[in-house]
């Protein structure tokens, strides 16, 4: 692709964020997502390949559903209510459709099952973006809501959980392992989302760093299943070492950064009284937990058979930036430490 048609895309896909975020009215919201969609369809196509044109169409179909439904419920709200304000939803039939539309476009269970086909379909670098920048958008809608219907962000956050961990137990391949992990963390955000808003956006931004590493590590070793990993010593010992890390902080695991959101959902959903939820939560997090040790096993504990005819491969020096990953890694590993003080920042 052109690195002139890259800039424009690249810019495309940060306006109709950006749009989706300045925005209080409706119709400017719902034109910040199209714009966003539109943006990434061409980066998902861009390789030709009949899987990449597949997932580009899936995601296609699903994020116009979506659209449509947010455009109906808010034109429904303007009709009910006389206002097109994101903040001044206050009839729970729009309130719902919306909800609904916003958990399928960031794909939430039960909506979700576009996303692992589609993040399947695509390489690891637009899996990373559609993992993580494309549910900003979304996401601050969201949190812009006003929640007449707690009950349906309970079950979908309980729903995505669940369904995040055990969709990942079977499967071999990595971006579909790391789509899985993206309906768990996303569940865990839905479930605090109308308690603690500072908190979701906390468990937003640690699932940023975490997802980032992990998918650039895979990048890196080249892997896109589980049985190629066992080759990664050969290639990257240094990445190997620490992906372990990295995986069990994905799985929230203490002392690692990715425990610090999921301790902090329990204890406010355990102050909100909601102790089934949060033994469901925590529960679930073990299932999630048993596919992340099943990746660091992979990695770690497994050789890969080396036989006269398929030698391992040499260790070139890797023409990737490595700045970024090594960032991520840190931050991904190294946080837990000042919990306490994001703790004081989010009491403010």
């Amino acid at each position: 692709m052109s690195p002139f048609i890259l800039a424009t895309l690249l810019f495309a896909l940060g306006l109709g964020t950006t749009v989706t975020f300045a925005s209080s009215h409706w119709l400017l919201a719902w034109m910040g997502l199209e714009i966003n969609t539109l943006a990434i369809l061409p980066l998902m196509a861009q390789h030709h390949h009949p899987r990449a044109v597949e997932a580009t169409t899936k995601y296609f179909i699903a994020q116009a559903t979506a659209a449509a439904m947010l455009l109906f419920a808010s034109a429904t709200n303007a009709w009910l209510t006389g206002q097109w304000d994101i903040q001044l939803m206050t009839h729970p039939l729009p309130v719902t459709l919306i909800t609904l539309a916003l958990a399928l476009k960031i794909g939430l269970a039960p909506m979700h099952s576009w996303l692992p086909e589609v993040i399947q379909g695509v390489d690891f670098t637009t899996g990373l973006v559609l993992s993580t920048w494309q549910k900003l958008a979304p996401f601050a809608l969201l949190l812009q809501l006003q929640p007449t219907n707690s009950t349906l962000l309970l079950a979908l956050g309980v729903a995505s959980t669940l369904i995040g961990g055990w969709g990942g137990l079977n499967q071999t391949q990595l971006r579909k392992i790391l789509a899985y992990s993206s309906i768990a963390h996303l569940g865990w955000m839905t479930l605090v989302l109308q308690f603690s808003p500072s908190l979701a956006l906390l468990t937003l931004i640690v699932y940023f760093t975490m997802t980032f590493s992990a998918f650039l590590m895979f990048k890196l070793n080249n892997s896109t299943n589980v049985n190629a990993l066992a080759m990664s010593w050969t290639k990257a010992p240094v990445t190997t070492a620490l992906a372990p890390l990295v995986l069990l902080s994905l799985g929230g695991l203490p002392p690692l950064t990715g425990f610090m959101s999921k301790w902090l959902i329990l204890q406010e959903l355990t102050k909100q009284e909601l102790m089934p939820l949060a033994t469901i939560a925590a529960l679930s997090a073990l299932l999630s937990l048993y596919f992340y040790l099943r990746l660091a096993y992979a990695l770690t504990l497994t050789v890969s058979p080396n036989t006269l005819i398929g030698t391992a491969p040499w260790r070139h020096p890797t023409s990737h930036l490595t700045l970024s990953f090594s960032a991520s890694t840190v931050a991904t590993i190294f946080l837990l430490p000042i919990a306490p003080a994001i703790v004081m920042l989010l009491s403010l």
